[in-house]
């Protein structure tokens, strides 16, 4: 059910999502903080036997929305964690008036986890603004929409031609054609991605993808080598 990939961090898949037909994969993270608490970033489809394992590694106290595209299962989060702080990516208040939103995310850490994690705000993007997360003690960095993965085949028919145009299916990570194209203040997103580029990165989790736990550094270098 979690796979623990580091010290104090494991991930698990969800359900797949269909977007205009398009089958998507989602994966979270569960991240426990040195106090015990639990940080719950992008949460998946919450079920019975997903809901024990996380509650065996401690208290969820924080429910993270890095972007406003990732909504869909916050509020069964909320249901079953009503004591949970919901730190949510700029847009997604206004997108989600039903859910509570206690804190809108930015560039700056919150103080009940800024020792062990940081985090970059991708500005720019027309699409949507992610919040870009770093667990120092994993070297994990974190990435919800921006960068995926798909293996080749994944997609079929005309939406497999369309996913190749749109590079989802690369040979490596990359950041889908879509998000580049509506990156239109890059200035603003090459300051994130300073940021981003100057943590000591051992680990790329992206929502949307597999784990790459080799030369994950120049992975995320490579996709956002255009920018």
């Amino acid at each position: 059910m979690l796979q623990q990939i580091g010290t104090g961090i494991w991930m698990t898949a969800g359900r797949e999502v269909s977007v205009a037909g398009f089958r998507y994969p989602t994966r979270m993270a569960v991240i426990q903080l040195e106090s015990g608490a639990v940080f719950i970033w992008s949460p998946v489809a919450l079920t019975p036997e997903l809901k024990n394992a996380v509650d065996r590694i401690g208290p969820v106290t924080h429910i993270a929305a890095p972007n406003h595209l990732h909504h869909l299962w916050i509020k069964d989060w909320q249901t079953a964690y009503p004591f949970a702080i919901l730190h949510a990516a700029p847009r997604l208040q206004k997108k989600r008036r039903d859910l509570e939103v206690h804190k809108e995310l930015n560039e700056t850490p919150d103080s009940a986890w800024a020792e062990e994690i940081d985090q970059a705000l991708m500005k720019g993007n027309l699409i949507t603004t992610e919040v870009v997360f770093f667990h120092k003690p994993s070297g994990t960095v974190l990435f919800t929409d921006l960068i995926q993965s798909f293996p080749k085949g994944w997609f079929h028919g005309w939406r497999g031609i369309v996913a190749d145009l749109d590079r989802l299916t690369a040979n490596s990570p990359t950041v889908p054609r879509k998000f580049r194209m509506a990156f239109v203040n890059r200035s603003a997103a090459r300051h994130g991605l300073r940021k981003i580029k100057a943590w000591p990165t051992q680990n790329l989790l992206m929502a949307h993808g597999p784990l790459v736990a080799r030369d994950a550094k120049s992975a995320v270098s490579r996709a956002f080598s255009w920018l």
